[in-house]
């Protein structure tokens, strides 16, 4: 009976000590979905400067999924996007406007912090070019719709978030909408596309030199998230141990 009690006694400071410390994770896991929408162009200051182009934004769209690795409030987010940047530019030596499509795989590493319902997030975004393409349009011209892949190259982007929880909390489950904005640090114009006079495709166009053409985006940023689990140390024996949520 003295035993049955001693092990009894024992089990229940085990699941106490459980219990307790799960309230103070050593690292937790979460997952989500993303979608994000805003207004995205191609920056040279080239294009600004010439008098025969005008630069204009337009709409894009990406989605995709995260994994977060976290400590308390804080964390590193990882995320995996199909995105697109696009740009429009009016012409001024004839009536037509050039489009350009540029389709690419984004990979986010950002330094995250969730706190007081809201969350902050900075840090560097690498995009993958899948497929380029530009079409003329004009009225005297018919659209057609040319494959400018190799006219562009990879990059890097700094990125910076923050918003709000609109359901959940965060830890099991949550859904988050906030604000993002990026700006392409490299020059993503290859070679190629630099004697093609990408992105615009106009004679002279980089006459009085190279500015660098630089991806940029604003936009609302949409995720839910789930919690996976986190490593937790018992009370007895003080080993770590990952329980899901």
């Amino acid at each position: 009976m003295k035993q049955l009690r001693l092990l009894l006694i024992l089990a229940i400071t085990c699941l106490t000590g459980l219990q307790l410390h799960s309230q103070k994770k050593i690292v937790w896991f979460d997952a989500g979905l993303k979608a994000q929408s805003g207004f995205t162009g191609f920056y040279n200051q080239a294009i600004v400067d010439s008098d025969n182009v005008d630069f204009e934004v337009t709409s894009s769209v990406a989605y995709g999924g995260k994994l977060g690795i976290n400590k308390g409030y804080s964390g590193v987010a990882l995320e995996l996007l199909l995105g697109q940047t696009k740009g429009k530019f009016d012409h001024q030596d004839f009536v037509g406007t050039t489009n350009m499509e540029l389709q690419h795989m984004d990979f986010y590493v950002l330094f995250r912090n969730a706190k007081n319902l809201g969350f902050f997030e900075i840090g560097p975004k690498f995009s993958f070019v899948r497929s380029a393409e530009y079409f003329r349009a004009s009225p005297d011209q018919p659209v057609a719709v040319t494959d400018v892949t190799d006219d562009f190259r990879s990059g890097i982007s700094g990125v910076l978030s923050f918003g709000a929880n609109l359901i959940g909390n965060e830890g099991r489950f949550s859904g988050q909408l906030g604000l993002r904005l990026e700006y392409g640090f490299k020059n993503i114009v290859s070679d190629r596309g630099l004697a093609n006079n990408s992105p615009v495709y106009i004679d002279g166009l980089y006459a009085n030199g190279n500015k660098g053409t630089h991806p940029i985006f604003a936009g609302i940023v949409f995720e839910l998230n789930w919690g996976i689990g986190y490593y937790g140390m018992t009370k007895c024996g003080g080993r770590t141990k990952f329980f899901m949520f």
